[in-house]
């Protein structure tokens, strides 16, 4: 009995141990291709044998071809990815004293430098950067993947948008393959290719971890916003270097981090292509950037919108105020209405929408659907130019000099009102501007000028800008606590 006990552990144990020496194969990355059994093809006793904690081949086979898709991207953009490198010099006066205790400006200059990452768009040399790479530079040089280094000229600035575009005298340059940054998806993989801490041709991989982030970072919080969300490692010096897709095509610029440290936090931030290549082309083709213009405040949908206006839907761009005369209003649009789709795409939210107007060059046509009270309608815009001027009409807080926000539940209940639904609160007051000389106070709400309710700071500023042309005075009927005054607004 012992010696049938003794058998049965000696194989027990060399069965164990050839099971040992299959992990060790397995955790070494190889598989030994002297015999097909031996070597555990998928599926056969040879394999489960070996492999006692039941490590499938097909998911290391898996992970293989990733890591060759990897490879294969990092070695195909390596010649559309370059090392920027900028060079300011700024005239300062210090302040010294002399012998006797006078003060004088003695002058110098101040060198100051920097560095950030750029991507080739075009055989012909344009290249693809953030505005704070290179604004406010005197000397802007890029350095290229086999070591050349050029002189770039800066073709054209946008802070709104943070993109830049540089030009360098060369041809038969690699560009990148421009992607799709609206059909890419939560969860896919992407790959951050960059100098971060001058570190040329690092490149990271991660997954896109979230789509249409506002951060309110670019252009003061007064920019156009739609990131992409990266957990791919973003550092200093990665700044406008690219993020592709497993198929080596460009989807977004990366751009920001969040991050206490000042490094990667597994949070990065990339500007869309959908948003980067508009601006690209109207900068190559003009110098400048040429924007739509809807001429209607568009806001987001809220749970107190929806409450407060009754709205059908959850989710939207609402049209909460239109400019007589400009393009939403001669299409037919009105306050309160949803746009749930523009071109075909959905619409999230109102920064969605503003985005994708101001992506579109003037005199295109959109269709919008609209949801108005529950029906879905059809609306065609043609969209004319963003200027400085066609903004300005929905700028009243510059023409009354005060600061106005619509009345929600939260701002009303702030000021001490209960029950309104409609008006403008002011909350704040220039000295010496309209709003002073009437004495209106913090607190008032302006509930109706010539006679129309109002429901946005908008609204009120196209009303009193179609006023001034005309030359004619207004009225304005203002609530205070429980007393109603009448003004007049010339």
């Amino acid at each position: 009995m012992m010696h049938q006990n003794m058998r049965r552990w000696l194989v027990a144990a060399m069965g164990c141990l050839a099971a040992l020496a299959g992990l060790f194969l397995v955790t070494n990355g190889k598989i030994q291709q002297a015999d097909a059994q031996d070597a555990g093809v998928y599926g056969s006793p040879a394999a489960a044998s070996a492999n006692p904690a039941n490590i499938q081949p097909a998911p290391l086979a898996a992970a293989m071809d990733l890591s060759a898709a990897f490879r294969q991207v990092a070695q195909s953009m390596r010649s559309s990815v370059v090392a920027v490198e900028t060079k300011s010099v700024r005239d300062v006066q210090p302040t010294v004293e002399d012998f006797f205790g006078r003060r004088r400006q003695r002058g110098r200059q101040q060198e100051a430098t920097g560095s950030g990452s750029g991507v080739i768009v075009r055989a012909d040399g344009y290249i693809l950067t953030n505005n704070h790479v290179v604004e406010d530079s005197d000397e802007v040089k890029v350095e290229l993947e086999d070591g050349r280094i050029l002189s770039a000229e800066i073709v054209g600035l946008d802070p709104q948008t943070d993109l830049a575009v540089l030009k360098v005298d060369a041809t038969g340059l690699r560009p990148a393959a421009f992607g799709s940054s609206d059909d890419i998806r939560v969860g896919d993989w992407v790959l951050a290719i960059g100098s971060p801490f001058n570190l040329d041709q690092t490149v990271t991989a991660g997954i896109i971890s979230g789509k249409n982030r506002v951060q309110g970072i670019v252009n003061g919080g007064d920019g156009f916003e739609d990131f992409l969300q990266t957990d791919a490692a973003i550092n200093p010096g990665n700044s406008g270097g690219p993020l592709v897709n497993l198929r080596g095509e460009l989807v977004g610029i990366n751009t920001a981090i969040v991050s206490r440290s000042g490094t990667s936090a597994g949070i990065g931030f990339a500007i869309p292509v959908s948003m980067a290549k508009p601006v690209l082309e109207s900068i190559i083709a003009t110098g400048q950037v040429r924007r739509g213009f809807l001429g209607a405040s568009v806001v987001d949908v809220t749970p107190q919108s929806v409450q407060q206006y009754d709205l059908k839907v959850n989710r939207g761009g609402l049209i909460g105020g239109l400019l007589d005369g400009q393009p939403a209003a001669l299409a037919g649009l009105q306050p309160g209405d949803v746009v749930v789709t523009m071109d075909g795409k959905r619409v999230i939210g109102g920064t969605q929408l503003r985005n994708y107007i101001a992506s579109r060059p003037p005199g295109s046509q959109i269709a919008l659907d609209v949801n108005r009270s529950g029906k879905v309608i059809r609306v065609e815009v043609k969209l004319k130019e963003r200027t400085e001027e066609a903004m300005a009409m929905f700028n009243p807080g510059v023409s009354l000099g005060a600061g106005l926000v619509a009345v929600s539940p939260e701002t009303a209940k702030r000021y001490g009102y209960d029950g309104l639904t409609s008006g403008l609160i002011v909350t704040s007051i220039e000295d010496g501007g309209i709003a002073d000389r009437m004495q209106l106070e913090v607190g008032d709400v302006i509930e109706t000028v010539a006679n129309i309710t109002l429901q946005s700071p908008e609204q009120f500023g196209a009303i009193i800008s179609e006023a001034a042309k005309a030359g004619q005075p207004i009225r304005v009927i203002v609530r205070r606590g429980n007393e109603r005054i009448l003004f007049t607004l010339r």
